[in-house]
């Protein structure tokens, strides 16, 4: 590496104090919004940048991609290579996880532009002796950093020195020396870009929602932590890494909703998870029923022991009876006839929660007490959470807080669940979520979905949004589930497994749970205002087909992924077909599934379908089924497969070459 001058920050068109034209750094890639909002990435992948570099003239350039971790100083180099019409490119793999940034550096290379015109003078039989002193100044200019180099480039120059001969100067040798000994007086830098860097769990997940209060075996009896460390077996053999739990904080007694978000509680009313906190304490507590802090961490380990994690609901409300409402007063929002204001988002009412104000005048004290409450569940062990309705709440607030946290401990993992305008989903992804929900749970049609998708992993969308398809929760029993039939259950559940790298389900998916409230996408008997007690094993289930599917993600990397997905054209307006490829391009997966309910024939296209590791594509010569094990040959581009929804509405290949 070469002693480097100082460096100053490029603006795109520069011009340099001799004159001459200064550097273009253009239609760098990837970045977000020009830099403003960070790249996101996972720990391990080759991170791949590309840049239109250019300047005046026929000098030849020499670029650098330039990385290193946010709090560091010290910059790792990558050299860029030149692919032609002024297009560099250049991968590193970042071995951390954490924030980052990246730049890129450019400069002459003028010992390279020497080399390539004496050669060219050389081999037209003209005199360079003139270029062979500008080429020896060269070498008595550079500043090589090791022996080695320095003794090749005083061993040249002496050389020359001797007899005058310019061949020792052209030398591959020297050339290579010179690329990182040389100065560089014309040195430019890009400006810096965010990289966040995240762990795999991040990238690839499943969820399994969980309500803690009905895990218990007795009807009418409240469900405990203990209760849930009995049940993570089951989830863990079903195939879920995370377990994600509604809010387990003390339950407001003011206001209290009753059955079916009835305005009054009757007597033995659990109330709303969502209404937080009361005498026993808020977001900091446990609700006593549920057990101690001492159980919930037993719980954690309990799951981290079945390669699981607890993910906990976050939820900015609280209940009239919450120990802030009367400690802090003036962080919420009083109406003109002096009662406090409570949540509704009209027409829908919600007199058991009261959201904070963040513009009082005390709004600092609330962003440092919120943040403080999601470190505590940090310091339990609790590594993921769940965001509730975030768009209602200040944007700068989310950024500062998942930096602040994140800063602290980056294996932190927020999910955004804000189910609102796209472009406000995109904005809470692009300011720091690390996944986000998304409206998968509406999209049915195979157009709907194709293009769906397709805005999904396009560019700049794939570079900061990562989708979390949720196919049910407490809030959305979706109109084409509620029939209840077996074969439309699972086809959302391959639809979500299958195309996201990250999905989740809400229990009681499992046992097939339909039943609602009439003309709305809501569940009757909502267990948000109850106690509920099932036998998980209940006859009907699908639990086998849920396991077999997270094997199969398990099993092959390219489901573990979201952004590197293809479509297939297959003549069947209620089939949808697509092929997936692993990040480092070693597997391929194609998967076929039904969105209706008929058995039917259809020819699967295969012939544009490719992959390989190491840069080299082969096409695919046979697909086994992920499932079964059965293989079927490729001839003539394709394959031609039956489909019979009742029994499977998913078929799952993998490719071979």
């Amino acid at each position: 590496m070469s002693v480097l001058p100082p460096v100053r920050d490029m603006v795109y068109s520069s011009v340099n104090s001799s004159g001459a034209g200064g550097f273009h750094i253009e239609d760098l890639y990837p970045r977000v919004d020009d830099g403003r909002f960070a790249v996101k990435r996972m720990v391990g992948d080759p991170f791949d940048v590309w840049a239109d570099i250019f300047r005046s003239g026929h000098d030849i350039l020499a670029a650098n991609l330039l990385w290193r971790e946010e709090a560091s100083t010290d910059w790792s180099r990558e050299p860029m290579v030149h692919h032609g019409n002024d297009r560099w490119t250049a991968t590193f793999t970042p071995r951390r996880v954490g924030h980052h940034v990246y730049a890129i550096e450019a400069w002459t290379d003028e010992y390279a532009t020497w080399r390539h015109g004496a050669l060219a003078k050389q081999n037209a039989g003209q005199d360079v002796s003139l270029d062979a002193l500008e080429g020896a100044a060269l070498l008595t200019k550079a500043r090589p950093l090791d022996k080695q180099s320095a003794a090749l480039l005083t061993k040249a120059a002496e050389s020359f020195l001797q007899d005058g001969s310019i061949t020792p100067l052209l030398a591959e040798d020297i050339a290579q020396a010179m690329a990182h000994s040389q100065t560089r007086a014309d040195l430019t830098r890009s400006k810096s870009y965010p990289l966040m860097v995240d762990r795999p769990r991040a990238v690839a997940s499943a969820w399994y929602e969980m309500v803690p209060r009905s895990q218990g075996k007795v009807q009418g009896k409240h469900g405990t932590f203990k209760d849930c460390i009995t049940r993570l077996p089951d989830v863990a053999a079903m195939g879920f890494d995370v377990v994600y739990f509604t809010p387990i904080h003390p339950i407001g007694r003011i206001n209290r909703k009753g059955r079916n978000n009835a305005l009054k509680a009757e007597a033995g009313d659990p109330g709303s998870p969502y209404a937080i906190g009361a005498e026993e304490g808020g977001h900091d507590a446990v609700h006593l029923e549920l057990g101690t802090l001492e159980n919930f961490r037993e719980l954690v380990h309990a799951a981290n022991s079945l390669g699981m994690e607890i993910a906990l609901d976050f939820a900015v409300q609280c209940a009239p009876d919450h120990p802030w409402v009367t400690q802090h007063p003036d962080w919420f929002n009083c109406r003109p006839d002096g009662t406090m204001r409570y949540a509704e988002n009209p027409p829908k009412k919600y007199e058991d929660i009261h959201n904070p104000d963040f513009s009082s005048d005390d709004a600092g004290s609330l962003w440092n007490a919120l943040r403080d409450v999601v470190w505590f569940w940090v310091e339990q062990g609790v590594k993921i959470f769940r965001v509730d309705n975030p768009h209602t709440k200040p944007f700068p607030f989310w950024e500062w807080l998942i930096k602040e946290i994140q800063s602290r401990d980056p294996d932190v993992i927020f999910l955004a669940e804000a189910f609102t305008r796209p472009k406000l989903m995109k904005g809470l992804a692009k300011l720091g979520f690390t996944q986000s929900y998304t409206y998968f749970t509406w999209r049915t049609g195979k157009h709907e979905l194709q293009e769906y998708l397709s805005e999904l992993t396009a560019y700049p969308e794939r570079d900061y949004y990562r989708p979390n398809f949720f196919v049910t929760t407490p809030d959305i029993l979706p109109y084409h589930l509620q029939s209840g039939e077996p074969w439309a259950f699972k086809s959302r559940l391959a639809l979500a497994a299958t195309l996201s790298g990250s999905y989740g389900i809400y229990n009681g998916f499992e046992l097939l749970e339909h039943e609602a409230i009439p003309g709305k996408e809501e569940y009757l008997n909502s267990e948000k205002y109850e106690i509920k007690v099932r036998d998980w094993d209940a006859p009907g289930n699908i639990k086998p087909y849920i396991r077999g599917l997270n094997r199969a993600r398990k099993n092959n990397s390219a489901l573990l992924q979201t952004a590197k997905l293809k479509f297939l054209g297959v003549d069947n307006d209620q089939t949808i077909a697509f092929s997936k490829t692993s990040t480092d391009s070693s597997n391929t997966v194609i998967v076929a599934i039904a969105l209706s309910r008929e058995p039917r024939e259809f020819w699967l296209p295969l012939g544009n379908i490719g992959f390989g590791a190491g840069g080299e594509t082969k096409r695919i010569v046979a697909v086994e089924n992920v499932i079964t094990g059965e293989r079927h040959g490729v001839e003539w581009g394709g394959i031609r497969l039956r489909i019979d929804p009742l029994r499977d509405p998913a078929l799952l290949f993998r490719c071979l070459i």
